[in-house]
């Protein structure tokens, strides 16, 4: 089963498009969704949120209709953007009286123990809190009514490596039930490495890829070279060019490639700057 399936979505605006978008979160699973500012993710997030209209295309949420059937859904999503939508002149402790009004299965005591955990304040205002410390408030929002599905739109950006590692170990505890799945949209790969299992990369409104994170990490190489080594390389193990500081560099399956040939193990970051800004 898939937590999120989607289907050839579409939503254009005067300057920019999602075009026939198309990817899914095996249920279990966490999906890395990459690109750089602008590329789409947040629309594609808002879209299957319906706070974005699609034009057309199919959004399916734990294998239902997420217009249709919408309230059910939202039930078990806990969404994370990278600003707290709430009013600023309130507490955590006035947000924990406000969720159990929305939420029929909205956990107090987990969700002091999560504020807890992060030191997060429970009756300063929301005004008076630093960016991390509205994060991890927004992150034990949507973990306290127990979710099965973590939408998070940038959670981690603009957060010191310390408050991001605590932040991800989080998710991973989250992770532990296998019932749980992640749509984890970031342009910090490195946190992505940590925890995705597969990875989605949008560019100008289109999906480039949607693989496992092993297969892009063990199953790809680089290789750099002058254009003359590079054209010795079988054409059919070559992905994507580009040009380095010292000549040019090939993102090749590896393998396709001779052992002769010094490969480099590529990051989440190089493949992405490769199918960015290399070509064919």
């Amino acid at each position: 089963m898939n937590a999120i399936e989607i289907h050839d979505l579409h939503k254009g605006f005067e300057s920019f498009s999602l075009k026939d978008v198309s990817f899914s979160v095996p249920q279990g699973t966490v999906m890395g969704f990459v690109g750089e500012n602008g590329a789409g993710k947040s629309t594609t997030i808002k879209c299957m949120l319906n706070l974005v209209k699609k034009e057309y295309g199919d959004i399916l949420l734990f294998n239902k209709d997420h217009v249709e059937h919408e309230q059910s859904i939202k039930k078990d999503i806990g969404v994370v953007f990278d600003e707290l939508h709430v009013s600023e002149t309130l507490t955590a402790t006035q947000l924990d009286k406000i969720m159990k009004k929305v939420f029929k299965t909205w956990d107090t005591d987990y969700y002091f123990e999560r504020l807890a955990q992060f030191n997060v304040p429970k009756k300063k205002k929301i005004k008076e809190l630093s960016r991390g410390m509205r994060m991890k408030l927004s992150i034990a929002l949507a973990l306290s009514h127990h979710p099965k599905l973590l939408i998070l739109d940038e959670p981690t950006s603009g957060l010191d490596p310390i408050i991001r590692d605590e932040i991800l170990d989080l998710f991973l505890a989250f992770m532990q039930d296998e019932t749980h799945s992640i749509l984890f949209s970031s342009h910090i790969t490195s946190d992505l490495e940590k925890i995705a299992d597969h990875i989605t990369l949008i560019h100008n409104g289109e999906i480039l890829l949607s693989e496992s994170k092993d297969a892009l990490l063990y199953e790809y190489g680089i290789f750099k070279g002058s254009l003359e080594e590079v054209n010795e390389l079988p054409e059919h193990a070559i992905i994507r060019k580009r040009n380095g500081v010292f000549g040019i560099e090939a993102l090749v399956l590896k393998k396709e490639v001779n052992e002769i040939f010094k490969l480099e193990r590529p990051s989440i970051e190089d493949i992405m700057l490769f199918f960015v800004k290399g070509c064919v």
